[in-house]
C-alpha cells in the first residue's frame, strides 16, 4: 500500500541499489530493488534520503537515482529551464584533449620523451561518448559520468562512494521538494 502523498521523482537504476540506514557507508542496510519507484526527500552531498511507497526510506547514492520525468509546464508559465548546462563541461573536455593532443604530437615529433610526455599528462582524465545527438561526457571535476541531450545534463554514473562534499563535521542539508531541485 502506497504512503499517502507519495509522489515518485526517481527510479532506482536497473542494477539496484545499495541502500545506508543513514548516510554513513558503515550502517548498510537492504538494497534497493531495480526500477523502484522512490521519493528523493533530502540531499547532503552525494548521499540522498529516499521514500519508498511503503513508506520504508533509506540514504543512498543519490547521482545513481535515475529521474522522473516531470508534467510538461502548463500554457503560461514561461520558458523551461534548463538545468545543468552541459557546455562548460564540454568546453572542459575539449581543453584536457587539446592538451593531451599537444604533447602526444611533441612525442611523436621527437620534441617530447616518454618522461616528459608521462609529466605533461600525468593526472589528465577525459571521457567522451558521442551517439548523435546524446553525449555521456566524464566530469573530472566530480568524478562522474554524466548524460546529456544537448539541453541538460543528469549523472549517470560515478566513480566512488557517496560523500558529503562539506567542511569536517559537517554535511549540508538540501530539502528537496517534488517540483524542487
Amino acid at each position: 500500500m502506497a504512503t499517502p502523498g507519495f509522489r515518485p521523482t526517481h527510479v532506482v537504476p536497473q542494477h539496484g541499489l545499495s541502500a545506508w540506514e543513514t548516510p554513513d557507508p558503515e550502517r548498510p542496510t537492504v538494497a534497493l530493488d531495480a526500477l523502484l519507484p522512490v521519493q528523493l526527500v533530502e540531499r547532503r552531498g552525494d548521499w540522498g534520503h529516499v521514500l519508498c511507497a511503503n513508506g520504508w526510506s533509506a540514504w543512498v547514492d543519490a547521482r545513481c537515482l535515475v529521474a522522473v520525468p516531470q508534467d510538461p509546464p502548463t500554457a503560461g508559465t514561461g520558458p523551461l529551464a534548463r538545468t545543468a548546462d552541459p557546455r562548460p563541461l564540454l568546453a572542459r573536455v575539449e581543453r584536457a584533449l587539446a592538451g593531451y593532443r599537444a604533447a602526444a604530437e611533441e612525442l611523436a615529433a621527437g620534441g617530447l620523451d616518454g618522461e616528459g610526455f608521462h609529466a605533461r599528462t600525468h593526472g589528465v582524465r577525459v571521457g567522451i561518448v558521442v551517439d548523435g545527438e546524446s553525449v555521456w561526457l566524464y566530469d573530472t571535476e566530480h568524478e562522474r559520468w554524466v548524460y546529456a541531450d544537448g539541453a541538460r545534463m543528469s549523472t549517470y554514473a560515478p566513480d566512488d562512494t557517496p560523500h558529503a562534499r562539506a567542511e569536517p563535521g559537517h554535511a549540508p542539508t538540501q530539502v528537496v521538494t517534488p517540483d524542487g531541485p
